[in-house]
């Protein structure tokens, strides 16, 4: 388990939280890569001062997007899986809210079992907006 303190990203943290999108998709067989490093780090810093994001650790070990607005997790990337980053950077997501949602690849089961075990309850599977083509997973989070 990594112990990880959490804290509101700031701008040079950005390439790191890229950096994270791109690993994932590298390692991901099934998941097209859109997009190079430069336009996920435009993509990060555009959404910067509408969402909260955070990140953990030192260095940092996972980020979360959050779209306060809309009650929406936008993106929960981790380092390193089993850890308990992700945990902890979701619980600050729900800290203080009555409903959280978020979409996930149909494909991601680990994600889908991740959320499950974070209260998070499946309500719909739909057809991923353009550019994207993988079909997604709509989950709810209710206090």
């Amino acid at each position: 388990m990594i112990e990880a303190t959490v804290r509101r990203a700031e701008a040079a943290d950005v390439p790191a939280m890229a950096q994270f999108v791109c690993d994932w998709e590298a390692a991901t067989e099934w998941m097209p890569s859109l997009y190079g490093p430069d336009e996920i780090v435009g993509f990060i810093r555009e959404a910067m001062p509408e969402r909260e994001i955070w990140v953990a650790g030192e260095p940092i070990e996972g980020y979360l997007s959050f779209d306060p607005s809309l009650s929406r997790v936008g993106g929960l990337y981790c380092k390193t899986t089993g850890a308990g980053v992700g945990k902890t950077l979701m619980d600050r997501a729900k800290a203080g809210r009555d409903f959280v949602w978020l979409t996930t690849h149909e494909r991601n089961e680990r994600a889908q079992k991740f959320y499950k075990r974070e209260g998070f309850e499946e309500v719909s599977r739909h057809e991923a907006e353009p550019p994207n083509t993988l079909r997604e997973v709509r989950m709810e989070w209710r206090v």
